[in-house]
Parts: C-alpha cells; structure tokens; sequence
C-alpha cells in the first residue's frame, strides 16, 4: 500500500497528470500512513538525485485548518531542485494547477530536535528573508484530506526566495506584514496568521519531526506557513509580493 501511493504521487510529480486521491483508493489511510506515503515519495525522488534542503510547514492558519477538519499543521520537505531564483521565473509547465502564498524562510545556524520552544528557535536561526511558496497538488482538482496532502509532500511543489536576508533580532515576526498581488488580485497579511508567530511552527516541526526520529539540521531552509490566503497562478501571469522589512519579490510565471 505504502510504495503503491508513492509510486502514484512520484509519477503524477513526474508526467504532471494528477491522480484521485489516495482515500478514495483505501479508507483506511491514516496520517501516519500518509507521512510513510510520504517519506517513500521522496525517497524515490532522492534516488533521482534530488538532495533535501529543508522542511515546509503547511495547515498553520484557522481557516486552513478549518477547511480540512483538523487541528494541526502538517509538514513536507523542501529539495534543492525545488528551490528557484526570481530571476530564474517560475516555471510552472511542470505543474497541474499550482497556487502561491507569501511566507518567512527560517535559515538555521544550529540543528533543531525535540521539545524546543520559539526563544530556542530563534536562538538557532541566523537569518530569515521572504519567501513565496508554489503549493500544487498531484491530487485532482485539489480534492484533498489532511490524510491526501500529507501523503503528497503537503502540496509542495517550488519555493522562491527573496534577496533580502536579515538578523533575526532584527525583525518583529509576528508583526511583519505582507503584501501580495497576482493579476487583479490582492491579498494582505502578517506573521502572526502563521500560529501566532512564524517560529513557533518552527518549534512544532522540530517536535514532531522528533517522533519520527528525525531532527531539523543546520543550514536548512524552513518555511512556517503562509501568511496569506493562496492564489491561483498560470503561465503569463506575475506575481509582486511586498514585506513590511523583508524586501520585495517579484516572479514572472512561464
């Protein structure tokens, strides 16, 4: 069951045609099995020569959590072929139907593990500098459960990352705001939408990530949440994303 879904999602990743989602193939699926799901995804992709450089954080605002009827974040990983440059474009021919939210990427100095707290995370992190996240799901027509987007590497699909890196000392994150505009729409938020401080889903990801073995690693890239609703993207369109202190973005979509 495992390697059969990750075989599903890694094909759908590869020939961009999305599948239906895994629940509706067994019930019983749990979000343990989907974090098996998962891990047997990526590893399929790191034997392609892939290389993890970090984690992303998802499901960390109400309304998210409201959506999918659950009352945690989920998490996925971040491989460097996934990281683009805003000079590069955003490539989204590779993609189904992909959205983009604003968030704030965590540089770690020092490995992350167990119970810590958001003093603790911020004591490990040396910069922070914005980011937008390209979610996209290899689930049809985004039909998904918090069961499905796990199993789908949390609808991780690119991530940009902005020029602008900072002190973390130097940068009230929950207070940070953001502006983000795609076509006609335009969408504003803070840093507290992302579970009332960015870092503390930091801190969640490293103790749950502790459950599993695991432990968040200097040098990483972490990205918390959103702090915006997400916004559908297509090929011709641009998207501007200004931060309070973090600079500004700005990707055009191929």
């Amino acid at each position: 069951m495992i390697e059969t879904e990750a075989a599903l999602l890694y094909e759908a990743w590869r020939t961009a045609t999305p599948v239906a989602p895994p629940v509706e193939r067994d019930e019983g699926l749990s979000i343990a099995d989907a974090y098996a799901i998962q891990r047997a995804w990526i590893g399929r992709r790191e034997a392609d020569g892939a290389r993890r450089v970090g984690r992303k954080v998802g499901l960390t605002s109400a309304a998210m959590q409201e959506m999918l009827g659950v009352r945690q974040p989920d998490f996925g990983v971040l491989l460097d072929d996934m990281v683009v440059s805003a000079a590069n474009r955003i490539d989204s021919r590779g993609l189904i139907a992909p959205r983009v939210e604003p968030e704030i990427a965590f540089e770690l100095a020092a490995p992350l593990e167990g119970d810590v707290g958001v003093d603790d995370v911020l004591a490990a992190t040396a910069r922070v500098r914005g980011a937008l996240e390209i979610i996209d799901s290899r689930v049809e027509a985004w039909r998904i459960s918090i069961v499905d987007t796990v199993a789908d590497n949390a609808s991780s699909a690119l991530v940009v990352l902005g020029d602008d890196s900072i002190d973390v000392a130097s940068i009230d994150l929950a207070a940070e705001t953001v502006t983000m505009t795609v076509g006609a729409e335009t969408v504003e938020g803070r840093g507290d939408a992302v579970l009332g401080q960015p870092a503390a889903a930091v801190a969640w990801l490293a103790a749950t990530l502790a459950e599993h073995g695991e432990r968040l690693e200097a040098g990483e890239i972490i990205l918390p949440g959103a702090m915006t609703r997400a916004l559908p993207v297509a090929a011709g369109d641009t998207v501007r994303c200004t931060f309070g202190t973090l600079g500004a973005i700005e990707a055009a979509v191929l």
